[in-house]
């Protein structure tokens, strides 16, 4: 945790002015005398007697410290566990929008980091690029890493259910064993369903999925761990549960026609394109008292559609966990954490496939435990607008509406009016958000290239009221944990 204290530290500490300039710098020049004004931040009772000479802050110093604001001084602190605290917004759920090589995973490291200095556990359920193993590792954390002949994940596999199921048990909380076994259920139907409608593109239909339910319950009175093998074994043993399920009214050829698509659904989940990687027993079992991080750079370059599938299970399975620890803790037989899920890439998943935005709000639906946050992360509210069904569109705004914390990052011009649907925007505000897309320049004076003009600056809308706008700079330990290309402290 050494790490989390010298970058807080770090963060706001002004460089000591000089009296004559910089020297030795193409452009810079010198100047006889400078004035030296060192400036101190401290609460309003500790500075009153320095009036006029103070500025306030723009908003309430609550939460992760993300960098100054832009217009009339100051910090900006923010994140969506400490302000839903606070009550300064209804629900822990942030989201944050922005186009690449903007800093938006940087911004996120930030409130990760801070996060882990309030006491709280990360979880990035999927990191493709990866932008946050580093950070992890870091912290202290486990990484979780899904590659094709290693570790791979069990959609039936529901995170530590058995051990908290014994836990329970034992301390007779049966009623709070129960609910736990009925949402695993729940997450391990959907999440085989949802791997069916990626790999087909379309959803599996409703007599499918009263299949695949009745099926995974017979699979839950096995003594031993589960792999779609048997899923698949099960479909094709035709139990009179299935029968009855398929509607095949005592005709087994009926039967054999109604499941023969989902065989093969099932046959290409455990082989084909996605490799097996859905046919191993067990997934790693995420530490509940630590940051995670599950590592799927490995198929950066993969399909689109085992990209989404991947997400997706991985997704699943952190919710699953966390949602384990907290029922846990409610029940009093495990101490209380709080988790911050980050769930980045999301317009991945969005592409992969009509309707696949009904399964991921059942997924998120699912976490409303007291002490997780939830923060998503994509380009811009054109991928949302861009799903083919309406309905997909309409659920798909609904992650923004419900996510009371927004950093908004550089955007087309086009955003602004999808916007507009969520919070309203002042022209300045769109005005500042579009110029935010500029590109890097060159001065030919200094011999150096400048950053785009959006490197880094966010501005925070939490309502209708007007935004604030900062700037997330680098400190020392955050530049050496940077995966990316983009630097935005960079010297040549």
């Amino acid at each position: 945790m050494a790490f989390v204290t010298d970058l807080l530290s770090a963060l706001f500490t002004t460089g000591a002015p000089t009296t004559t300039g910089s020297r030795g710098k193409p452009g810079s020049g010198t100047v006889a005398n400078h004035p030296v004004i060192q400036p101190w931040r401290a609460t309003s009772k500790q500075v009153c007697g320095l009036f006029p000479f103070i500025v306030g802050s723009n908003t309430a110093l609550v939460g992760a410290p993300l960098g100054r604001a832009l217009h009339g001084g100051g910090a900006v602190c923010a994140d969506e566990i400490s302000w839903f605290e606070r009550g300064l917004i209804s629900a822990p759920s942030a989201m944050v929008l922005g186009l690449n090589g903007l800093g938006k995973s940087s911004l996120v490291r930030r409130m990760i980091t801070a996060s882990a200095a309030f006491g709280v556990h990360t979880m990035v359920l999927g990191d493709i690029k990866p932008d946050y193993v580093a950070l992890i590792e870091a912290l202290g954390g486990q990484v979780i890493s899904i590659e094709h002949g290693g570790a791979g994940i069990n959609p039936l596999d529901a995170g530590n259910v058995g051990q908290a199921v014994a836990l329970l048990e034992a301390a007779g909380k049966l009623e709070d064993r129960d609910k736990l076994l009925a949402a695993a259920h729940e997450r391990k139907k959907d999440m085989v369903c949802s791997l069916i409608h990626i790999i087909r593109r379309t959803p599996p239909s409703d007599r499918e999925e009263t299949i695949v339910d009745e099926a995974i319950r017979i699979l839950e009175t096995y003594d031993r761990p589960v792999v779609l093998a048997d899923l698949l074994e099960v479909v094709r043993s035709a139990p009179d549960e299935l029968r009855a399920a398929a509607l095949d009214r005592g005709d087994i050829n009926h039967y054999r026609a109604v499941t023969e698509s989902l065989e093969a659904s099932l046959m290409a989940l455990l082989s084909g394109r996605f490799g097996g990687l859905f046919a191993v027993e067990t997934t790693t079992p995420m530490m509940m008292d630590r940051s995670v991080v599950f590592d799927v750079s490995a198929f950066k370059e993969a399909s689109e559609d085992l990209q989404a599938a991947l997400l997706l299970a991985t997704w699943s399975y952190g919710f699953a966990t966390v949602e384990i620890a907290q029922t846990l803790a409610d029940a009093g037989v495990a101490p209380r954490r709080r988790y911050k899920i980050v769930m980045d890439e999301l317009w991945r998943i969005l592409r992969a496939s009509s309707g696949l935005v009904e399964r991921i709000d059942s997924l998120t639906r699912l976490n409303r435990t007291v002490g997780v946050g939830q923060l998503m992360v994509t380009h811009s509210m054109a991928d949302f607008n861009a799903l083919a069904s309406p309905a997909d569109r309409l659920k798909a705004l609904g992650f923004v509406e419900r996510s009371k914390m927004l950093f908004l990052g550089g955007l087309p011009a086009r955003e602004m009016e999808l916007l507009e649907g969520v919070f309203a925007l002042t022209e300045k505000e769109k005005s500042m958000l579009t110029s935010w897309n500029a590109p890097g320049t060159y001065d030919p004076t200094t011999g150096r290239d400048a950053p785009p003009l959006g490197m880094g600056k966010f501005m925070l809308k939490t309502s209708n009221a007007p935004g604030t706008p900062f700037q997330v700079r680098f400190v020392a330990g955050e530049a050496a944990l940077s995966d990316t290309n983009q630097r935005w402290s960079k010297r040549r």
